[in-house]
């Protein structure tokens, strides 16, 4: 992999032509694409990409699971951008031909590190710098004002079962929100489960007992989600009410996209943690 960015990189350089036709096969690519000042290179996006608004106008080429790649050949991208996965699509792009960059975007550091490849691969490497700069400040900003403060205990579940409370799946101790939560002054109760997302039980639930409970569990598209939605889920809790977060008022439902992908708005993400771990500092 590091061999396929060097070679991007190299050659991009040496005819002098940064791709100047893009395809992002995931909601946090394009973003970072955009950050980047590279959204009039974009042709094509994935179904889940709705930041910025003028992402809605881009081509839809499916998902990264299932993407269609009759219609990514016929956008005739220079280089396609696609998350690390199980799937081998960078196999399967590559038999088409077609340059792919695959990056990881897992941990803060390596979020960090997809600027600075993207930058590189894309002859935008003064805006990655500038946009690393920015958000790792803005995200010291975040842990420096909760670093004094008493770390509150939470949960943040990211599937569940509609308008029931199993099937429950949450932030882990491999997910890059493991960190953002830490950072915002949260100990995370499920961090020492490996997976990056795994399934608990209410049960589990019980025995942690956190302050404080984040669910975006079936609100995962975040575009039509009501205040009566959120109401819901708060009232889904109410019956666990030996539980911290429930017996204080401390069950936020939340609905927005800064939550899942790992991209710049990560900084959002912690800043709105912040206030719902410690709301003294609003």
């Amino acid at each position: 992999m590091r061999r396929t960015i060097l070679w991007l990189a190299a050659a991009a350089l040496a005819c002098g032509q940064p791709p100047q036709r893009i395809v992002s096969t995931a909601p946090s690519i394009t973003e970072l694409l955009y950050a980047l000042g590279l959204g009039d290179r974009i042709v094509g996006v994935d179904r889940f990409s709705r930041y910025p608004p003028g992402v809605l106008r881009k081509a839809k080429i499916g998902d990264y699971v299932n993407p269609n790649l009759e219609t990514i050949a016929s956008l005739r991208p220079d280089l396609v951008i696609i998350p690390t996965n199980p799937v081998k699509l960078a196999e399967r792009l590559a038999v088409l031909r077609l340059k792919v960059l695959e990056l990881d975007q897992e941990s803060i550091a390596k979020l960090y590190e997809s600027f600075r490849i993207v930058g590189q691969a894309t002859g935008a490497t003064a805006q990655a710098a500038k946009l690393e700069s920015t958000v790792r400040g803005q995200l010291e900003a975040v842990r420096a004002r909760a670093a004094p403060l008493k770390k509150t205990r939470m949960m943040f579940v990211v599937g569940r079962t509609p308008n029931r409370l199993d099937g429950l799946i949450v932030v882990g101790q491999t997910s890059y929100l493991n960190e953002v939560i830490a950072l915002a002054g949260g100990e995370n109760v499920f961090r020492d489960a490996v997976a990056p997302y795994p399934g608990v039980s209410l049960e589990e639930v019980l025995a942690r007992n956190p302050d404080v409970i984040v669910d975006m569990g079936d609100m995962a598209d975040t575009g039509g989600v009501t205040e009566e939605h959120r109401r819901e889920v708060t009232s889904l809790w109410e019956r666990l009410s030996s539980v911290a977060a429930v017996k204080h008022h401390r069950v936020y439902a939340v609905a927005s996209d800064v939550y899942v992908i790992p991209g710049p708005r990560v900084v959002d993400a912690a800043k709105a943690f912040l206030e719902m771990l410690h709301p003294e500092t609003r």
